[in-house]
């Protein structure tokens, strides 16, 4: 059994416009699952409804983790549970700092890591975790006293987001297109930190349409999504093939339909 499973998943929008069709999938720790497919194939879709976003409904199919259902958990159950998505576009939060930002996070993980109990991080010991993961992730020092990517470039909103992942230390972390507006430079750390952080504690499902962010972030499995399906599933070698041929060979009547790996 694996960590994470997904079985014959269906999403619908509020108006009940069906945009994941039917995707299985399972992903364990220490495994990078890269999903590759074209713009309005459903691969943001298919993130938020993992999360438990309130504006997808599922229509069919499971969610699994660790074997239990949890699609009626909301959001939070879920990233309580180990759940975490990094989002395309995260959004400011004025007024919030980063550092309080990421203090809050991580005391509602442990406290329902407590059965529900109040069990603070003490300061010091926060800060002393928070100073590591900059210093592994390189976070400028000056960012945790920012209001929560008020005025961040999208490098810095990204760097931001995988210091979150650090410090809660999720099972299954969601990339969703982490690599969109990066330059090679950001790009390159971003990518790093999330290649240092997945492995025999957590995994990884990086959603993406192109290959380059692959070159720093070598996924084990790799998933063509097209038309709301996984059409083929294969190893690196298959996102080198997107890169070389595109999406035009690939369609959800003659793909394999969702192979699970």
């Amino acid at each position: 059994m694996a960590l994470l499973e997904i079985k014959n998943l269906h999403v619908a929008t509020e108006d009940g416009t069906e945009i994941v069709r039917g995707v299985d999938l399972a992903v364990n720790t220490d495994e990078v699952h890269a999903i590759m497919g074209p713009n309005g194939s459903g691969k943001s879709t298919l993130a938020y409804a993992l999360m438990g976003h309130p504006a997808y409904q599922i229509t069919e199919g499971d969610i699994l983790l660790d074997g239990e259902s949890i699609v009626d958990c909301e959001a939070d159950e879920r990233a309580q549970r180990g759940l975490f998505l990094a989002f395309q576009y995260p959004h400011a939060v004025p007024g919030v700092t980063v550092t309080n930002f990421l203090r809050s996070a991580v005391n509602a993980v442990r406290k329902a890591k407590a059965g529900g109990e109040d069990d603070p991080i003490p300061i010091p010991e926060f800060r002393k975790q928070l100073t590591e993961a900059m210093d592994r992730l390189r976070v400028p020092r000056e960012m945790i006293g920012r209001y929560l990517n008020e005025g961040f470039s999208g490098g810095e909103k990204k760097r931001v987001e995988i210091l979150q992942m650090a410090m809660l230390s999720p099972r299954i972390a969601v990339l969703d297109e982490t690599d969109s507006g990066l330059d090679i430079d950001a790009l390159r750390i971003v990518a790093g930190g999330v290649k240092e952080l997945v492995g025999p504690d957590m995994g990884g499902i990086v959603i993406t349409h192109y290959q380059r962010i692959l070159d720093y972030i070598q996924p084990d499995y790799v998933h063509v999504f097209v038309d709301g399906r996984i059409v083929e599933s294969g190893g690196a070698e298959l996102a080198h093939r997107l890169e070389a041929d595109g999406y035009d060979g690939f369609n959800s009547e003659n793909g394999v339909g969702g192979e699970s790996l």
